[in-house]
């Protein structure tokens, strides 16, 4: 995936994934969007929804 992605955390605790080797803290409930794709991103094994360019991160 290239260009502008938006990760958006369903989750009640905070969650944890490395965007350009570091750790990145996404608050729960809260969205982020990262400007050049995945190819920089690590997302650790969760249940996720994803819909083009939305990523979202479930409990």
């Amino acid at each position: 995936m290239d260009g502008k992605i938006t990760i958006r955390s369903d989750r009640k605790e905070d969650y944890t994934f490395q965007y350009k080797g570091e750790d990145v803290v996404l608050k729960a409930g809260s969205i982020i969007s990262i400007a050049d794709g995945l190819s920089e991103v690590v997302l650790p094994t969760t249940e996720m929804k994803i819909v083009k360019n939305l990523i979202v991160i479930k409990d």
